[in-house]
């Protein structure tokens, strides 16, 4: 298949499961503007130079030929829905790295996002596991503040469980000053 519609039409079904997600979580606008930087040059262009059959992140090829991938550094840093964009480097104190917490909206649009990543690269193989399978593998919590990988996990965890509908009603349903106050 050409790699260029093979990555358009991996991302454009990204961004449609990411889309129906948030809608049931009351983000509807973060749904739709969801991921509009893997549309820029500097995302675009890594992703179809390194699409292989749809079932990874391009990312991962990029990471693999280079030891890094800018495609993931540019997207990181433009989209709040990664923890990655809320970890704080400190510029003059030595080995200073603080995770703040993100805010409710943007946890929200994190966990549809993990559920719509495994969803459109797991394809038929997807399972209400799956998202926490791919988060307990990683181990990521480490780079999050407490709260924030807390909440994620703690969702994950509903949804391999309960199902997503609990899941996402749970969530909707949390209020801001719950989740800032950690009484969730």
């Amino acid at each position: 298949m050409n790699r260029f519609i093979g990555h358009l039409k991996t991302v454009l079904h990204h961004k449609k499961e990411v889309f129906k997600i948030c809608k049931k979580l009351g983000i509807f606008w973060q749904g739709l503007v969801h991921d509009t930087s893997k549309f820029s040059y500097a995302e675009f262009s890594k992703g179809v130079k390194y699409f292989t059959d749809g079932h990874q992140s391009p990312n991962n090829g990029e990471k693999k030929e280079k030891g890094y991938s800018s495609s993931w550094l540019h997207h990181k840093g433009r989209n709040k829905h990664h923890f990655e964009y809320w970890i704080e480097f400190g510029a003059f104190e030595t080995n200073y790295i603080k995770p703040a917490k993100m805010p409710l909206k943007y946890v929200k649009e994190m966990l549809a996002d993990r559920i719509a990543a495994t969803k459109t690269y797991l394809k038929n193989d997807y399972t209400e596991t799956s998202p926490l399978e791919y988060y307990l593998s990683k181990d990521e919590s480490v780079f999050m503040h407490p709260d924030t990988s807390k909440l994620l996990e703690k969702c994950l965890m509903f949804i391999a469980i309960y199902g997503e509908d609990y899941t996402f009603n749970y969530l909707k349903s949390l209020k801001e000053k719950d989740y800032i106050s950690g009484d969730f």
